[in-house]
């Protein structure tokens, strides 16, 4: 792997930014009247968030699949085309103000303000890891930003919620449990900070975010009702369902789950693998944080294993790989970790193909998987995170 060095890096990365940005300005540059050339409304599933805000408005319930589906229909309707709304009635307050604008202002308020916030977040271990590469064509080039971009959906705002929040837990606790606190808008993404936090003692961190958490939830109920959270329980069911059946597109999913429905096999299978997955990776994580302090290394760890920890993720999600692999990339370049004082400043050879592979990794695997029935994606995490595992065990507090 010698010959991927800082040039070709550099390269590449601009290469990967310029046909990102030409795939998001051929896809607007070819739509008629907001529909794309393949016959999605632009945004596509931020036009369930965007109904989910006038229902609010209107005192209607989102969580009523029919009302949502004819809420949703009023303004644009094509054959099979309906995107749901199971996110928990915390999100309704990210939501409610989504109501009083046309659905294109809203969004491009609401990819801009979000994307805002992902970059801001990722600023910070991007300024730690020292690549040399500018931030803006790390964020222009990383295939799975065009895709968040494209679907106006949350992984900007939950990606950075968890990543700014792991990366302040030393030095603003109570902040960094605010953030964990409202990225349980998305809760699946949460399943291994509470591990970590309690493993390493963090308790001003656990104390905010478990307040912030229940405020969120009541100033929810309050605002909406507190039926809102028995109907949310109900439409998860329905999430449930889509997931298992595939209603949602198992080759859209990067879960072990969903890599095993691909290839066929049966649903107990595949749910046992993902359970063994899940519980393997919160015990190395909790292995690896047990008793420590609170590091760098370890939120990596924890970012990292976050996909790999719940059956349901997509592509756009993969947006929050981008943080175990800036420090991951930043300790190589440090000489620390597995390379050892005598190799001080490389990777071994399997570890930045690993890094490449992640990072490119996005941009193929839905169509691989939709395409050619060969899911990709949760090998990659799962090695990305044993790299990580591997070099956070070995970094020094």
């Amino acid at each position: 792997m010698d010959w991927l060095n800082a040039p070709r890096v550099v390269g590449y990365l601009r290469l990967f930014a310029v046909l990102n940005i030409a795939m998001i300005v051929w896809l607007v540059a070819t739509s008629h009247g907001g529909i794309d050339i393949n016959g999605y409304l632009l945004g596509s599933d931020f036009i369930s968030f965007w109904t989910t805000g006038h229902m609010l408005v209107d005192h209607a319930n989102p969580y009523d699949g029919a009302a949502h589906i004819l809420a949703q229909r009023r303004y644009y309707s094509t054959e099979g085309a309906y995107t749901a709304f199971y996110y928990p009635p915390s999100f309704l307050l990210f939501c409610w103000p989504l109501g009083w604008l046309a659905y294109f202002p809203a969004l491009g308020l609401w990819v801009a303000t979000t994307g805002a916030f992902y970059i801001a977040a990722v600023r910070r271990w991007w300024a730690d890891a020292g690549t040399g590469v500018p931030l803006w064509l790390l964020f222009a080039a990383f295939p799975a930003v065009p895709i968040v971009v494209t679907h106006g959906q949350t992984a900007f705002l939950v990606a950075g919620l968890l990543g700014l929040g792991a990366w302040l837990v030393p030095a603003r606790p109570q902040l960094a449990g605010v953030l964990f606190g409202l990225a349980t808008i998305k809760p699946q993404f949460g399943l291994l900070l509470p591990l970590v936090l309690l493993a390493t003692g963090e308790w001003r961190v656990i104390a905010s975010a478990a307040v912030t958490a229940l405020a969120l939830a009541l100033l929810s109920a309050g605002a909406f009702g507190a039926e809102a959270w028995t109907d949310w329980l109900g439409a998860s069911e329905r999430a449930q369902t889509a997931m298992a059946y595939g209603q949602i597109g198992y080759g859209k999913m990067m879960s072990p789950f969903a890599a095993l429905r691909l290839l066929g096999a049966s649903m107990t299978v595949s749910y046992a693998v993902q359970g063994a997955v899940s519980l393997g990776v919160a015990a190395l994580v909790l292995k690896a944080s047990w008793r420590k302090a609170w590091t760098p290394g370890l939120a990596a760890l924890m970012l990292a294993g976050a996909p790999l920890a719940t059956p349901y993720v997509l592509d756009y999600d993969m947006v929050i790989l981008v943080f175990p692999m800036l420090w991951l990339a930043g300790t190589g370049l440090a000489g620390q970790g597995l390379a050892g004082p005598g190799r001080a400043g490389r990777f071994r050879d399997w570890e930045r193909a690993a890094l490449f592979m992640a990072f490119a990794a996005p941009a193929l695997a839905r169509p691989l998987a939709l395409y050619l029935h060969v899911p990709i994606m949760s090998l990659v995490m799962l090695l990305l995170f044993e790299i990580v595992r591997r070099r956070a065990v070995a970094t020094p507090d």
